[in-house]
């Protein structure tokens, strides 16, 4: 064993890794895209980003039916899309151990939406384990692989941000499980899920979870800590450690498996105790469920605990709401101008925001660096709901009569396309819809850090591999109209959009042009002749983090970050930007 500092992400992928799983598949999604990326670089295994979190889960079911452990990675939204075979394979169960690690994200750091996948448990009574540090996010998913295999069922790994981000020691070893195949048997019973084997199944899955209730009251998973008796705190994954930070007195019941509760343990340590609390993020999770059982924890709402409903905790809310002392913490530096987030100087995006601007259209908008362009100055998308929504919702938009006035467009990325706006196309095409569908093609999945995708042509693991055809893709499902612009040639950009909202039916223009930050050979960056600028803002409004304005009003572009893309020279009415001359040149570098 050998000590060393691992992110729960790293730590969660080690685990994996030490336990024999040899596949691993899934889709990037903040906070979990790590643990995907650095299980791939180990030795020994198979990884791939697959197009959905759902296609991800199947293959890893395969690869589980035929005897190998699978490793399956998604963030919260992404259980809804794999929601699907999660159910059934809990009555299928496993051939060797599958694992579905999923990282939550309270406070929606990166997030549309705050979802709580402890739920999931009961939901498809498949078991959870939550990990609270980095140690144990390596020893609980070891664990959730052996428990797999051991009660026949998948085994989710739960994560919030601030565990799959922070780092902390963990001890690994070397040693790592035989990762041979097991033999695969026929077995229609047990895989076959027509209804006479699925009540078979449903009925042995019973019994599974019957068995697991008694494994989890003994379980070294979930551990007692006894200490001043007058309060007991019943918390899970992260919040042990704010709850130890706040309260270093208190008694705790930490759970390190919030699916199946130990109903007996848990019971036995509220006798003990005078003041029974609960602290957790996202639902009332294990509130509710002791409620249930009869238990009696102290409301997790305004009074007589301020614990919020939202959001993540800290040591200090925690402390605050119970009463104590809060720890000591860093003064937040007040004053300070605020910094909305913004698309990368020469982000292909912009161009394609600034024609949909231009024509005044509607935009449904998806999942991808492009949704900041609902922000200002761009403030040219309408919705973001989720993956591949923005396709359908423009359909639906013409149907509700939207679009006389103002056209109405989607806008979506090219991994989100493969991963579930392909579906909304074929929706449009098959129902004869009218709508412009815009593919933002920046040949990448830029948010998430640059992971390949079905249309760059590169596997997670390096690959070559054959890119997806996305005109042909588009032709074949039934759009006639499709065509493909650079979205740096603004008036081009406008041009292809003017006539396809104005096309009586469905189009397609895919916007291609490579993500900003791939470019390796930069252009030569561009600066403002005073004499020459008017100050009329028109280049400030294409929200390039290069271009500001000085007191005098006149626009500055700041060399250092300047991309030279070119998109400001082409809106600019007086030809006050012009090229400064090589990179190097610029202030002595």
């Amino acid at each position: 064993m050998s000590s060393t500092l691992l992110s729960g992400n790293e730590a969660v992928a080690r685990g994996a890794w030490e336990a024999g799983a040899s596949v691993g598949i899934g889709y990037p999604g903040t906070p979990s895209t790590q643990a995907l990326e650095v299980f791939a670089r180990m030795e020994g295994v198979y990884a791939e980003w697959a197009p959905n979190e759902k296609v991800a889960l199947e293959v890893a079911a395969g690869a589980s039916m035929g005897g190998a452990r699978a490793f399956v990675t998604m963030k919260h939204v992404g259980m809804n899309v794999a929601a699907d075979p999660l159910f059934t394979l809990a009555y299928t169960g496993v051939g060797a151990g599958l694992v579905v690690f999923v990282a939550d994200d309270p406070g929606m750091h990166s997030s549309q939406n705050e979802q709580d996948s402890r739920n999931w448990g009961p939901f498809a009574r498949v078991p959870v384990l939550e990990p609270a540090d980095s140690s144990e996010a390596r020893e609980f998913t070891r664990a959730a692989f052996e428990m797999s295999e051991h009660f026949d069922i998948p085994v989710i790994v739960r994560s919030t941000t601030r565990l799959s981000h922070s780092k902390g020691v963990v001890e690994v070893t070397r040693d790592r499980i035989s990762t041979e195949p097991r033999e695969y048997l026929k077995d229609i019973g047990k895989w076959v899920m027509m209804p006479a084997m699925a009540r078979a199944r449903r009925r042995s899955l019973d019994e599974r979870l019957r068995q697991m209730s008694e494994f989890v009251e003994d379980s070294q998973l979930n551990r007692i800590e006894m200490r001043d008796s007058t309060l007991g705190i019943v918390t899970s994954g992260v919040c042990y450690q704010y709850v130890r930070e706040a309260l270093p007195d208190a008694s705790v019941f930490k759970l390190g498996i919030s699916f199946p509760l130990p109903e007996e343990a848990l019971a036995a340590f509220a006798a003990q105790v005078d003041r029974l609390v609960v602290v957790e993020e996202a639902d009332a999770y294990l509130a509710s469920h002791l409620r249930s059982l009869g238990l009696d924890p102290e409301p997790v709402g305004l009074q007589p605990v301020g614990l919020p409903a939202a959001g993540e905790l800290s040591p200090g809310i925690i402390a605050r709401a119970l009463g104590a002392e809060a720890p000591a913490t860093r003064d937040s530096v007040s004053g300070l101008p605020p910094r909305p987030p913004l698309m990368c100087p020469g982000c292909p995006h912009r161009g394609a925001y600034n024609a949909l601007r231009k024509v005044k259209a509607i935009v449904t908008g998806d999942i991808g660096c492009y949704t900041l362009g609902a922000l200002a100055p761009l403030a040219s998308m309408d919705s973001c709901v989720c993956m591949g929504a923005s396709v359908g919702m423009a359909h639906g938009m013409r149907l509700a009569g939207q679009g006389s006035d103002r056209p109405v467009a989607a806008v979506i990325g090219d991994s989100t396309f493969a991963h579930s706006g392909v579906t909304g196309l074929i929706d449009l095409a098959y129902n004869g819809s009218d709508a412009l569908v815009c593919i933002l093609d920046n040949r990448i999945t830029a948010m998430t850090g640059h992971q390949q995708n079905p249309v760059s042509g590169m596997t997670l693991q390096g690959r070559p591999t054959t890119e997806i055809d996305l005109e042909a893709l588009c032709r074949s499902v039934g759009v006639r109209r499709v065509r493909t612009v650079d979205p740096h040639d603004l008036a081009a950009a406008e041009q292809a959009v003017r006539e396809e909202v104005a096309a009586d039916e469905l189009s397609v223009i895919i916007f291609r042009a490579p993500c900003a930050l791939l470019i390796k050979e930069k252009e030569q960056p561009y600066a403002v002749d005073e004499e020459s600028c008017t100050a009329c803002g028109l280049c400030i409004r294409l929200g390039c983090p290069a271009i500001s304005t000085g007191e005098d009003g006149k626009a500055r572009i700041d060399a250092m970050i300047c991309v030279g893309c070119g998109d400001c020279v082409q809106v600019c009415r007086f030809s006050a930007i012009e090229l400064t001359g090589p990179a190097c040149d610029i202030g002595g570098v």
